[in-house]
């Protein structure tokens, strides 16, 4: 199983970018898949996580202003970011807890995509 993550980049202040993650492999079930970001010199942080039944939690520092999605069809699940802060800037890791096709659980992370927030 490969988790590929997608989509940051350089926004400025006030701006929206988008992250997607496509789980890829021999896949039984997903239940939760979440998002979590490490700045420089700080520890790797969950920023939000959504269930197979789309119930949702978010950390503080970005309640209002990220939204987790997901499409359970294509084990996919998307991070949108709006009225983005300098302070969001960091490597953003998609997570997924994986049954995999032999009946096994595993915790499967991404590659990791760099949001920089700057003008």
């Amino acid at each position: 199983v490969q988790l590929q993550a997608s989509g940051g980049g350089l926004v400025q202040p006030g701006g929206s970018l988008r992250l997607s993650c496509a789980a890829s492999g021999s896949i039984f079930s997903i239940s939760a898949m979440g998002w979590y970001r490490q700045a420089p010199g700080k520890q790797r942080e969950l920023v939000a996580a959504i269930t197979s039944r789309g119930s949702t939690a978010y950390a503080d520092s970005v309640k209002g202003r990220f939204t987790i999605s997901r499409d359970n069809a294509k084990n996919t699940v998307f991070l949108q970011m709006n009225s983005l802060k300098s302070e969001d800037t960091a490597v953003y890791y998609c997570n997924a807890a994986v049954v995999d096709g032999t009946l096994e659980f595993h915790d499967y992370w991404g590659q990791g995509t760099l949001v920089t927030v700057s003008s």
